[in-house]
């Protein structure tokens, strides 16, 4: 298929992403979905529902507040309500909006009080336009929602329902515009790699990883580094899922997840790496890893289903958890959009028992662990799949089919220091005679 890549700017002379279409397609999955559901309108206060819904943005420090929302109603256009002066700035700027921009705030997650009554202006708002279209006596469906929005909107004797499934469902199958958007999004996070690779050596923090790929990544035009993942040492096994401050040594495993947001649409993307060597345990466990994620990308393909995917997984016992639940989201596939998980969800916890259709136009990440013999070493790895009508393709180019070994540049009198090699080496001939004669001359234990 050979998704194409292009550069970051709009231009005249090449038909690039087209963002005009992207708003209309999106929104029409989500009229499609809603029209074949019981609801009369679903109301989302998710702001990756927000934008997918309204194409429109306002920062990631407003994607824990809860407080901007959106009403779509059964046969009509959706109506926002979003903080004053970025209502007014939608007025202006997204003519797809126009006047149905419009001021309104939620509680922003209880720092306003009850008794300003912001959650009965929340229902009396949606009540309104509910009862001028006739939809009032219908079920609206709710994704997230504040407990007393909740309590109001029943109050103002609204059913409120799950509303979460239309927009997932909606999502699940992803538009040529969110494909290219997802590729161009696990572009840059292929040359953040790039620079990690060569700046990593013994004596870096997990820490400064982070900054390292932060920059690259805004340097590249990232709208929102959600998180950096970095692990290395004796943190890699249990997975930690939360980078420190460790300074990485000599022999240390190091792998990374980079999540990030380009134009609204994410990435989930690990890499594992050594540091100036790795001994063949780590290359095994790597290998292993890797075996398990190839397996599970050889099935992605039209027609498949998510449970066969999951059959190629180890069970959780095989690496030392006493159940799929303990293990959760070490061996897992899940899909990638507006949000970081979405539909499918693949994992031998769920999938097994509720296996889903694998379809065209799906994008989904696929990321496998497997820890060392040692203890303590492990290796992590993922790919973002796009499943297209004939089979898939991978959007995550950064090389990891063997273990990238970083920072080896010794050079001993022999040549260059093995990039295999223990830790600790076993002691050469000449030093199994040294303490041979030793032993024998001064009647000590000899070597055992």
């Amino acid at each position: 298929m050979a998704i194409k890549t292009y550069g970051t700017m709009a231009v005249d002379w090449e038909q690039r992403i087209d963002f005009d279409r992207l708003r209309r397609e999106r929104l029409a999955r989500v009229k499609d979905q809603l029209g074949k559901s019981p609801l009369g309108a679903v109301l989302c206060f998710d702001m990756n529902n927000v934008r997918y819904i309204t194409s429109t943005h306002i920062g990631t420090w407003a994607q824990d507040k809860v407080a901007r929302f959106t009403l779509l109603p059964q046969n009509d256009e959706p109506i926002l309500w979003d903080f004053g002066s970025a209502a007014r700035h939608h007025q202006q700027n997204c003519p797809w909006l126009g006047d149905r921009s419009r001021a309104g705030i939620s509680l922003l997650r209880g720092a306003m009080t009850p008794e300003m009554g912001r959650a009965e202006d929340v229902a009396r708002k949606i009540k309104i336009e509910l009862e001028q279209r006739g939809l009032d006596k219908e079920p609206l469906g709710i994704d997230v929602v504040e407990p007393p929005v909740l309590f109001a909107l029943q109050r103002e004797g609204i059913t409120v329902v799950d509303g979460q499934q239309v927009l997932s469902d909606a999502r699940e199958i992803k538009t040529h515009d969110e494909i290219s958007l997802l590729t161009h999004s696990a572009m840059m996070v292929d040359a953040a790699y790039h620079e990690l690779y060569m700046a990593m050596k013994p004596g870096m923090r997990e820490s400064e990883a982070v900054g390292l790929v932060s920059k690259i990544l805004y340097d590249a035009g990232s709208e929102y580094v959600e998180g950096v993942n970095a692990i290395s040492g004796e943190r890699c096994s249990p997975h930690p899922h939360v980078f420190s401050d460790r300074v990485m040594r000599p022999g240390d495993p190091a792998y990374y997840d980079v999540l990030h947001s380009y134009m609204g649409y994410r990435t989930c993307y690990y890499r594992t790496f050594s540091i100036n060597y790795a001994p063949p345990a780590m290359i095994d466990a790597y290998k292993r890893c890797r075996d398990y994620l190839d397996a599970a990308i050889e099935l992605i393909r039209p027609g498949r289903t998510t449970a066969e995917v999951a059959s190629v997984w180890p069970r959780a016992q095989e690496f030392g958890f006493p159940n799929e639940e303990a293990a959760f989201a070490l061996q897992y596939g899940h899909g990638v959009g507006v949000a970081i998980w979405e539909k499918p969800v693949i994992s031998r916890l769920v999938s097994l028992d509720h296996p889903h259709e694998i379809k065209p136009g799906m994008v989904f990440a696929l990321e496998t662990f497997w820890p060392c013999s040692d203890g303590w070493r492990a290796a992590r790895i993922e790919e973002e799949i796009v499943v297209t009508p004939t089979g898939h393709e991978v959007i995550t180019r950064f090389p990891a089919e063997k273990l990238l070994v970083a920072g080896a540049t010794y050079v001993t009198v022999d040549g260059p220091l093995p990039t295999t090699r223990e830790d600790e080496a076993p002691p050469n001939r000449e030093v199994v005679d040294m303490i041979a004669a030793v032993a024998q001359r001064e009647r000590v234990g000899a070597l055992s």
